[in-house]
């Protein structure tokens, strides 16, 4: 974790630099106003470094503990504006104009810089409030009958994704009145004794086969067996490599569940894959839950249908074009091979910052039909 810690804050004190050298140092603001720039810049990184001890080391009101995950998405809306800024100005100067114009269109640069950061940053912060109803129709070869199935994904139970939170999400859910609920990892993101509540609410889920859960990355660092242990005390089935067939004889689909790809990294609650599959009847389509999408290259032409998560849909729209480097779908419906069809799910919650611009929070319903 220390180690973890210093790159964390080292890579946001170089950013907090950035914006002071790059953007604040070429405003044409008064001196002061300069410094008072600077000096939110200095309370906000304090705010981030408060942030990494309230969510590892200490309770807190939900008001403190709003203030203090800020301070993240501040800083990196703040940093995509100074890159921009930057651009914008630097190619100004290559640009021949009187002394005059070029005066005036700078001023309107920075007087739209440091409007487009707070407002972007506002919105962001509003949209996080929000989760959004994705209905998804998914064409499944061979299967007998119709179902429907609600997908929960990275809900990050700690902090703001609290008690309530969890309640409000279990009743739109039992609206939809599904066949299936289905919960595709990094459920808990803070110790077990700080979820419980949060978690209790769970157990009121309703739908006619039940709901069915498997980890992400984040059960790992928190504690895996106790929180998949805390799971199954809520009548939800864990699924741990391994399968189960939803419907009736004949007329369902095999459900199988992995371990996330983190286990790989870390030696143990590795995912495997043909344990997973052991048994399943041959002549039913598969439904394969595994949190991360990249797993979608293992479990080709193995499953019709793969539910993930993980990604967030990048949350923060810049995020997005990083998250394309490590996973090869970021969110919705993807027809990965002639059999293998995979969904991702944006996240139900958030995670860092209470944040979303361009990619909201969602529950997922999903209706299988024959192809």
């Amino acid at each position: 974790m220390l180690p973890f810690v210093v790159v964390f804050l080292g890579v946001f004190a170089l950013i907090s630099i950035y914006i002071s050298r790059r953007l604040i140092t070429h405003l044409h603001l008064g001196d002061q106003v300069k410094h008072y720039l600077r000096l939110f810049l200095v309370l906000n990184y304090l705010g981030i470094f408060g942030y990494m001890l309230a969510r590892y080391f200490s309770d807190m009101p939900n008001w403190l503990y709003f203030l203090l995950s800020l301070p993240i998405g501040v800083l990196f809306l703040l940093f995509c504006t100074a890159v921009i800024y930057d651009l914008f100005r630097v190619g100004m100067l290559g640009i021949p104009m009187e002394p005059q114009r070029r005066e005036f269109f700078k001023k309107g640069l920075d007087i739209g810089a440091l409007g487009v950061a707070f407002g972007v940053s506002a919105k962001a912060t509003y949209n996080a409030r929000i989760v959004e109803l994705e209905e998804v129709s998914v064409k499944i070869q061979n299967l007998a009958k119709p179902y429907t199935v609600a997908q929960l994904s990275d809900i990050h139970i700690g902090g703001l994704i609290n008690e309530s939170f969890m309640k409000d999400i279990v009743n739109r859910v039992n609206v939809l009145k599904p066949d299936l609920v289905v919960i595709t990892g990094d459920l808990v993101d803070v110790k077990l004794s700080q979820a419980q509540k949060a978690l209790e609410a769970l157990g009121g889920l309703q739908s006619t086969y039940g709901t069915c859960f498997i980890v992400g990355n984040h059960e790992y660092f928190h504690g895996i067996e106790e929180i998949m242990a805390h799971v199954k005390m809520l009548g939800i089935r864990v699924l741990e490599n391994e399968n189960l067939y939803i419907g009736k004889a004949g007329e369902g689909f095999n459900l199988a569940g992995v371990y996330d790809v983190f286990g790989y990294r870390i030696g143990h609650h590795q995912p495997d894959l043909a344990r997973a599959l052991r048994g399943i009847d041959p002549d039913s389509p598969t439904v394969l839950l595994a949190h991360q999408p990249r797993f979608v290259e293992e479990a080709d032409g193995k499953a019709d249908l793969i539910l993930s998560g993980h990604t967030h849909g990048g949350q923060l729209y810049p995020f997005k074009a990083l998250v394309k480097l490590q996973q090869p779908y970021v969110n919705g419906l993807h027809r990965h091979s002639e059999r293998t069809q995979i969904y991702v799910n944006k996240g139900t919650g958030f995670w860092g910052p209470p944040m979303r611009l361009g990619a909201s929070s969602e529950i997922t319903y999903i209706t299988l039909t024959e192809g």
